[in-house]
């Protein structure tokens, strides 16, 4: 079973954005598929920490390889992340840490090895993910409201409730009617937030949240990034801006050819986005 962002791949039209310049016409197909979902009596709501087992970590990656013909992405990854912490995934280009991002979410079939989130795979664990990737994921031609209410269909929440909360989280006017392709980059990166965090999954996956955003924007969004992790939502962040989560973060976690090669609870000054500059 594919996930959402999956099925969303299904009707690339428009190579900017990667996504179809006429979303309406996936909706009934989409839909169809997460009403199957909806009927298997999924909450909108995280199925909390205390469900879950002690001795059964949150995610586990067991021996994780992933590979683009001779190239390996990743090389044999074992990891535990338990429930409710906030990761940093930290190393140079090309460490690995986005191809890891997109095989949690299920976007990046492993060549080799085994991915478990709360014991199951990442495809049927997608209704508790919430992913930010580089592209926003938002349709240029519609405004904020618009791409959320579309979004929220496909999760079947009802009315504009949901969506006004997640756009004033990420400190966004719900009313503005501008279109997404007149955002600045930063109202983009705040926008893909609230359509990650929109269907409240209990886990977050994102991908370099605070590029070129400005130090007050970004010092919200870590905020909010707390009070979700205070609530027990288990996070991981791709940043090369680490320093922005040094407080807030419960483990920095540093990745190198393809492997993790260190897991610390402190940023040392020599990994990479220890700078504060």
């Amino acid at each position: 079973m594919l996930d959402l962002f999956s099925r969303l791949s299904c009707f690339l039209k428009d190579r900017k954005t990667g996504l179809c310049k006429t979303p309406r016409k996936c909706i009934e197909s989409l839909s169809k598929y997460l009403s199957g979902i909806a009927a298997a009596s999924f909450s909108l709501r995280f199925v909390n920490s205390a469900k879950i087992s002690p001795d059964v970590p949150l995610v586990e990656v067991s021996n994780l390889i992933k590979q683009f013909g001779r190239f390996a992405a990743l090389r044999g990854v074992d990891a535990k992340f338990e429930a409710g912490r906030l990761y940093v995934i930290l190393g140079d280009n090309g460490a690995g840490k986005t191809t890891l991002l997109r095989a949690l979410a299920g976007l990046a079939q492993p060549t080799k090895g085994k991915i478990s989130i709360l014991g199951k795979s990442p495809e049927q664990a997608c209704r508790e993910i919430g992913y930010m990737a580089h592209p926003s994921l938002l349709y240029d031609e519609m405004s904020g409201m618009e791409n959320l209410r579309y979004f929220a269909r496909l999760y079947d929440i009802p009315g504009d409730r949901r969506c006004q909360e997640v756009i004033r989280a990420v400190k966004l006017d719900p009313e503005l009617r501008r279109q997404v392709g007149q955002y600045s980059h930063g109202m983009r990166q705040r926008m893909s937030l609230a359509r990650a965090i929109l269907h409240d999954p209990g886990i977050l996956l994102l991908d370099e949240p605070f590029s070129n955003v400005d130090v007050d924007s970004a010092g919200e969004m870590v905020g909010l990034l707390t009070s979700m992790r205070n609530d027990g939502k288990t996070i991981f962040v791709v940043t090369h801006q680490a320093a922005l989560l040094e407080g807030s973060a419960d483990e920095f976690v540093r990745m190198q050819a393809g492997k993790i090669v260190d897991r610390t609870s402190r940023l040392g000054r020599e990994l990479p986005g220890a700078s504060t500059q």
